[in-house]
């Protein structure tokens, strides 16, 4: 999709910012620009609403994230249920805790039907111009610089826009991280796949529960329509021989745990399996013309369920540098640099964390013993679903932990 400025076809536009991408990063990206006062435009190849591969819980950050934007009620207004309890069975032992944090209580686990749909309409409010069944052709550039994009709408006409800035939010296969050729960093291989549908009549009366078997685990929550997503993962050596029969092996997969596999045989499937492996990787996220938001420019295993509420605080961080941008404020590479310093800072512990939660092997007998020890403690337990949750950063509650268990017996540890 890399190219020099093609001819105007249908017409040409001007605007502050294009961006390319109208989900969980683009939609609050141009949304908030917009409320600025900039000129965006807003395009995807989707019409809203519509469904992607997520697996869409929002922990209390992304939640935050809602309610400074004026938005959590209407995702609560979904009937979508509060999750107050997570639930990490382990095997020999478990860990029940409270996501309760950053002024919230519960989480949420919106379909992207429904996200989505609220959060385009949220950057049409704003007075972002948004364009739905439009494809991006072509990125354009003059010399080094991105200029803007040639595509089509539904009607098949060609149309020229122009910006100052591109925003690539358009996911792992983005446009404009193609285009640009963004450095990738950090990059680990695949970890697992997983598999997803959702089921009803398997209430779990507000809790998310996960299992970890070793070599495979699965998770459950509950979402809109009083229906409840359940994903099965395992390690990408075994995903040859797993998916020639996803039912089968998903459905052994929920053997592991007696109890969960009862309660399921008395649900309905409502919806087909979803199956998905995701690579782990750092983008340089910016160039001239041109930057990338959200999952085009820092993915992670789904385990932890980070992507959501990392969207959110990517569209805020780059917002906040494209403003000091159009306004004079700052020069482009030195706001964006200090963008890119701050992304990696906060999430680096967390892509590491998730790395290692995603391995399915048994932990080490120290980790074991300090697992043990969290799950007797309610108030360790709470603090652990706060690291899975992203609020607490795993080195210091990981630290904390070894700290304490150092100072007890060793009968007590």
């Amino acid at each position: 999709m890399s190219g020099t400025a093609g001819s105007s076809g249908g017409g040409t536009h001007d605007h502050d910012v294009i961006v390319v991408g109208a989900r969980c990063a683009g939609a609050p990206t141009a949304m908030l620009l917009a409320r600025l006062g900039h000129r965006v435009l807003l395009v995807d190849r989707a019409t809203f609403p519509s469904d992607t591969i997520s697996t869409h819980l929002i922990h209390p950050p992304g939640l935050a994230a809602l309610d400074r934007w004026g938005l959590l009620e209407r995702v609560a207004a979904t009937g979508c249920p509060p999750i107050d309890t997570y639930l990490f069975d382990l095997g020999p032992f478990t860990i029940v805790g409270s996501p309760a944090g950053e002024g919230f209580d519960v989480s949420y686990a919106p379909r992207r039907t429904v996200l989505d749909k609220i959060l385009v309409d949220a950057a049409a409010e704003a007075g972002a111009e948004v364009r739905e069944g439009f494809t991006v052709e072509e990125v354009l550039f003059d010399g080094p610089a991105v200029t803007g994009i040639k595509g089509h709408g539904r009607d098949g006409s060609t149309v020229v826009d122009h910006a100052r800035v591109t925003v690539g939010a358009d996911g792992v296969h983005s446009s404009v991280a193609k285009a640009t050729g963004a450095a990738e960093y950090a990059e680990k291989p695949k970890i697992n796949a997983y598999y997803y549908a959702y089921w009803a009549g398997l209430p779990l009366h507000g809790r998310f529960e996960a299992y970890d078997r070793g070599d495979c685990a699965f998770a459950a929550w509950p979402t809109n329509e009083d229906q409840t997503l359940v994903i099965c993962g395992w390690p990408m050596r075994d995903f040859e021989a797993k998916r020639g029969d996803v039912e089968g092996n998903y459905h052994a997969t929920l053997a592991r745990a007696p109890d969960f596999a009862e309660r399921i045989a008395q649900a309905s499937q409502v919806e087909r399996f979803v199956g998905m492996a995701i690579p782990n990787y750092f983008r340089k996220p910016y160039g001239p013309g041109w930057i990338l938001v959200g999952d085009a420019g820092y993915l992670k295993d789904p385990i932890t369920a980070q992507g959501i509420q990392d969207a959110f605080r990517d569209a805020e961080r780059c917002t906040r540098a494209l403003d000091d941008v159009l306004a004079g404020r700052r020069p482009f590479d030195e706001a964006m640099g200090a963008t890119q310093q701050t992304r990696d800072a906060q999430v680096t512990s967390m892509y590491e964390f998730t790395a290692d939660f995603a391995t399915m092997e048994p932990p080490p007998p120290e980790m074991q013993q300090l697992l043990f020890a969290v799950s007797q403690s309610p108030s360790a337990s709470d603090e652990f679903v706060r690291v899975t949750a992203g609020m607490t950063p795993p080195e210091e509650f990981f630290g904390h932990m070894q700290e304490r268990m150092s100072h007890q017996t060793p009968d007590a540890a």
